[in-house]
């Protein structure tokens, strides 16, 4: 009995001292997780305190050019279809396809034979008229003579006059027979009307060649100078008889990628009317092509400079930003931290933009990041790499 009354009295202690060591296991777990949480807060607040990488540029004044750019067709100076003017067989062909030639050197011969007969028949028709009419001048004299003798009477002077004036008049017509023998008998030689290059022969030698004929032997094409015609549209149309009231307006030619400078060269004319359809202006601009880099029928991107703005302050393009409130930039203080300023952005020209108001030349601005900014913040601020400007064109 005793001891079941000792074993009795065991166990309540034995159960407070579980319930103590469950306490204190509970009470240190929870110390443990606070600290934890303590400590998450912490490493989520911690971005909060530290710098936001940026990419920064510095404005800078600069002098702008302003260009307009538009796509143009290259048009040789002169385009010449070589056609006969005669019929007859192509004798030879005195140029290589693609050769380069010169005005006056000669392309193709015609046989000849036929006109030189005709040229010659009409000589010879004039040479025996001449002498009908020598003899007709000299039985002239006599009848006049013999009618201030009474010899003669005045009807037989005055057929006789007829007769000479017939002749003279027949002598005339036989000259004129004789430049058109000889007008036929030089159009049996074709030469170059012009400089330029002769392209893909259409009429083989030995081929008979028609004046009615729709395909012409070969076409020759000027392409030192050579033209570009363009278009802009019409709301440029001031901006580019501004220029051209000042002087010559350069204009710049560049390949299919707007990459590649192809030429420079000057602005023509503007077009006397502007296209209603689709509201464009034509334009046309002249390049020597010493090096023939332009080819008649390319497809260029012209640019036309039409003002170049002097030393104003100008930033990336990329630091322009848009908001409710208008243009904006994030600008670095000298404390390190940036702000949101307003500004008034002009003309923009590849990877420059004009800035009127807002900025001034040493300003630096964030190029790169801004999604993360707010004002005040501080920014780790690194320098942009600038990029190649193409020759200041856009």
């Amino acid at each position: 009995m005793t001891q079941e009354r000792d074993h009795a009295s065991v166990r309540p202690q034995r159960r407070l001292m579980v319930a103590v060591v469950a306490v204190a296991v509970l009470a240190a777990s929870g110390v443990v997780l606070w600290r934890r949480g303590a400590a998450s807060v912490a490493d989520a607040s911690a971005p909060l305190r530290q710098s936001i990488p940026v990419t920064t540029a510095v404005a800078a004044h600069r002098d702008l050019p302003i260009y307009l750019a538009g796509l143009g067709t290259v048009q040789a100076s002169n385009t010449t279809a070589i056609h006969t003017q005669i019929d007859g067989k192509l004798q030879s062909v005195n140029f290589t396809e693609g050769q380069v030639v010169h005005k006056g050197d000669v392309l193709v011969q015609i046989d000849p034979r036929l006109y030189q007969a005709a040229f010659d028949q009409a000589k010879a028709k004039k040479a025996a008229d001449a002498a009908q009419l020598i003899s007709a001048e000299k039985d002239l004299d006599r009848f006049k003579t013999l009618a201030a003798k009474d010899d003669a009477t005045q009807q037989s002077v005055d057929q006789q006059q007829a007769k000479v004036d017939q002749l003279k008049a027949t002598i005339d017509a036989d000259q004129a027979a004789i430049e058109s023998a000889q007008t036929q008998l030089d159009y049996t030689t074709i030469a170059a009307p012009t400089d330029g290059r002769v392209g893909i022969r259409q009429v083989d030698p030995g081929n008979i060649v028609h004046v009615v004929d729709a395909t012409s032997i070969v076409v020759l094409t000027q392409t030192r100078p050579i033209a570009i015609v363009f278009t802009l549209p019409e709301i440029d149309l001031p901006d580019v008889r501004g220029a051209m009231a000042r002087g010559p307006v350069v204009v710049l030619a560049y390949d299919q990628n707007n990459a590649r400078l192809l030429g420079s060269g000057k602005l023509l004319l503007a077009d006397n009317e502007i296209d209603q359809t689709t509201s464009t202006i034509k334009l046309k601009a002249t390049f020597p092509n010493d090096d023939e880099t332009l080819w008649p029928g390319e497809f260029v991107h012209a640019r036309l400079l039409v003002d170049t703005r002097k030393d104003a302050v100008t930033v990336p393009s990329a630091a322009v930003q848009r908001g409710p409130r208008g243009p904006y930039a994030w600008v670095v203080r000298a404390e390190g931290t940036v702000e949101p300023r307003p500004i008034d952005p002009g003309p923009t020209q590849g990877v420059d933009t004009i800035v009127d108001n807002g900025l001034a030349a040493g300003d630096r601005v964030v190029v790169n990041g801004q999604y993360r900014l707010q004002s005040g913040v501080r920014v780790d601020a690194n320098p942009a790499t600038v990029p190649p400007r193409n020759g200041d064109a856009p």
